[in-house]
């Protein structure tokens, strides 16, 4: 518990947040919290897809999530053991290149908030350029690959990941080392966490 606030008292903060008014579509926080998780999805913000069913990943990105895990639907949404936190917590609208940026304001209102209270996480997923280049702010700056491969032992807590939107089919295609050997890998991990 921080400062007295409990988990679901947390949990109703960020779903009513507000700070991104001004959306497109209006501020629509979506999380999946459970202070007994032990995966860690940091992605990057949700798309309209998930703004529209109030879900993350129920698109086609989350369907190649899923299979890189190696989880199925229900195993995915089991918030008791795979949380959901994204870089920014509201779609952000589209741009010409596809979906703008997340808002910078969420992660440093809530990221350490909401850690503090879920103490159980053994390995965080970090998805996307713009997730990682959050997270991995003040270290050496890489490219995607070059992040990606540089996680290629993958025994820390850290896992980057390109975002598993067809939008990156160019990205897998040009780096088939990654579903070739480091998918098996994560796997690996994410199915002794599930036990």
């Amino acid at each position: 518990m921080t400062g007295g606030e409990t988990f679901p008292q947390l949990l109703k903060s960020v779903r009513a947040c507000t700070l991104c008014d001004g959306l497109p579509l209006g501020p629509k926080p979506i999380v999946q919290l459970n202070p007994k998780a032990r995966i860690l999805i940091n992605s990057q913000a949700p798309g309209r897809i998930a703004h529209e069913k109030d879900i993350a990943f129920l698109d086609p990105s989350g369907v190649r999530l899923r299979r890189w895990m190696g989880l199925s639907e229900d195993e995915f949404y089991n918030s008791g053991r795979i949380a959901i936190l994204p870089t920014g917590f509201c779609f952000p609208g589209t741009g010409a290149g596809g979906d703008l940026p997340p808002r910078p304001i969420c992660a440093p209102t809530w990221h350490e908030r909401v850690m503090a209270q879920m103490p159980d996480i053994k390995l965080t997923l970090v998805i996307g350029t713009y997730a990682i280049n959050a997270r991995y702010a003040g270290q050496t700056k890489m490219t995607l690959t070059q992040r990606v491969k540089s996680g290629a032992g993958r025994t820390g807590d850290l896992f980057p990941m390109p975002h598993p939107s067809p939008r990156n089919n160019r990205w897998l295609k040009a780096n088939p080392w990654f579903e070739g050997e480091v998918i098996p890998l994560l796997q690996t991990r994410i199915r002794a966490l599930m036990e």
